[in-house]
């Protein structure tokens, strides 16, 4: 045991899985980033597209209404992921499986506010900035801070 009350090994697995999440986080920005360079490029009907080369290859000949259904489906693979990734690390720095209920839940009570945001904004423009930060925020590692500091916080408690 370390003074925080977290074994080595697991500091081991949870760094293992933080770093995960920051390459995932890599990953899904390079795509979406890229992704909407070419949505810009078709919806607009420019001349190029700034989207890197891989990505122009892999979306070749796709119309518009198909990348934008590729991109929702990202999404919500982001936020799948993420929210998996939250499961391991505090599988890894608890212990048990017990708290995989309350981080879905609080995942679907995030992704239900962005949505409801979203539905909102034609009438207040500016909720649609809300919810596409909150979504982001499901997308990238961000919630993997929180599962650390909370078991940080409990370790420190029971000193």
């Amino acid at each position: 045991m370390s003074r925080s009350g977290i074994r080595w090994d697991r500091r081991l697995e949870a760094a293992v899985v933080l770093v995960a999440g920051i390459a995932f986080g890599a990953w899904r920005e390079f795509a979406f980033i890229n992704l909407n360079y070419q949505i810009d490029h078709l919806a607009r009907h420019t001349r190029f597209s700034y989207a890197h080369s891989l990505v122009q290859g892999w979306t070749n000949g796709w119309d518009l209404a198909t990348l934008l259904r590729v991109k929702w489906g990202l999404a919500l693979f982001s936020m799948l992921v993420v929210a998996l990734l939250c499961i391991l690390l505090a599988r890894t720095l608890y212990g048990s499986w017990r708290h995989r209920n309350m981080i879905l839940a609080g995942f679907a009570a995030f992704a239900a506010f962005s949505l409801l945001m979203h539905f909102l904004s034609p009438w207040a423009p500016p909720l649609e900035l809300v919810s596409v930060r909150i979504s982001h925020m499901l997308q990238y590692p961000v919630p993997l801070v929180f599962v650390l500091i909370g078991a940080l916080a409990k370790s420190d408690a029971t000193d």
